[in-house]
Formats: C-alpha cells, structure tokens, sequence
C-alpha cells in the first residue's frame, strides 16, 4: 500500500501529454450479462498496457462515477493512443468489436463514453496524499517557493524544484 508523501507536491513532465478519459454507464445493472463483457474488457487492455514500456502509457487513475467505471489515462503522444486503440492484435480492438455486437443486441443497456485532450500545460497540486494522478504517471515533485500558487505554476509553464534539497 502506498504511503502519504507529505509536503506540498506537484508533477514534473516534459513532452507531449494526452489525458484521456473512458469510462462506461451501466443503465441495465439487472443484465450483467450485457455490460460484464465491456466490464472485465478494461483490466485486461490496462495489463497489456502496463507491462509495454513503449506503448506510450503513462499511467492512470481509476474512479468510481455515478453511473459505473472512470478512467483517466495519462498517454505521451496522441498518435501512441490512437495506435493502440486502431491495432487488431492488441486487446482494443476485439473488445470493441465485442461491444458493439453487444449493443445492437440489446440497445441502451450499457453506454461507453470517451473524452482526449492534448494537453499544452498543465498545473498540479497534491497536499498530504498518496501517489496519485499526474505525478504519479510522471514526476512527483515538491513545489518549489516560487510556484506556491496555482497561478505561477501554471503562467511559468512548467514545473521547477527548489534549489535546496529536498527529499520526498
């Protein structure tokens, strides 16, 4: 289980950053015979993407939302992502298939959803949590005095540690 890092902490990357979100919406719980498949679908991509160093996975982070599974991806190119997504020997692409053969079976009883950004900058504070979200998938960093505010971190762009050491 992962400890608390103390501190105020932000997130260190450079390069390109693509936050991708997915999830799906469960409208028929009753059926699980109709959303499982999509359900389990995800643990397995996830798997495949994690033990691919170059599959361009940075990291991710599950949550629950309100109608089922949400997941934000962290990825370092939009091209990675679209690969991945597009290749038929790669998990995707089958469970996609899968899905949607299931959804004309029976209309509206599960929903996917998905939402990319290519992120220029991007701003980050972590105050006494466990390793999670952005700096988890890249550099987690103590905030340096100049970057207090959310302000500054994210007019400057990008993310410095101070100067003394510091240790995490």
């Amino acid at each position: 289980m992962s400890r608390v890092i103390q501190g105020r902490m932000t997130h260190r990357y450079d390069g390109e950053l693509v936050v991708f979100h997915i999830g799906m919406q469960i409208n028929r719980w009753w059926r699980p015979d109709l959303w499982w498949p999509a359900f389990v679908a995800m643990p397995r991509m996830l798997k495949e993407l994690s033990v691919d160093p170059d599959s361009g996975l940075l990291g991710y982070q599950l949550l629950l939302g309100s109608g089922g599974p949400y997941l934000v991806q962290y990825w370092s190119s939009i091209e990675k992502l679209y690969a991945y997504a597009s290749d038929p020997a790669q998990q995707h692409r089958p469970a996609w298939a899968a899905f949607n053969q299931a959804a004309r079976r029976a209309p509206g009883a599960v929903g996917v959803w998905h939402e990319t950004f290519l992120v220029e900058r991007a701003e980050s504070v972590f105050v006494s949590t466990k390793p999670m979200g952005l700096p988890k998938a890249t550099a987690l960093v103590p905030i340096a005095r100049k970057h207090d505010r959310a302000r500054a971190r994210f007019a400057d762009g990008e993310t410095r540690v101070e100067e003394s050491p510091a240790t995490v």
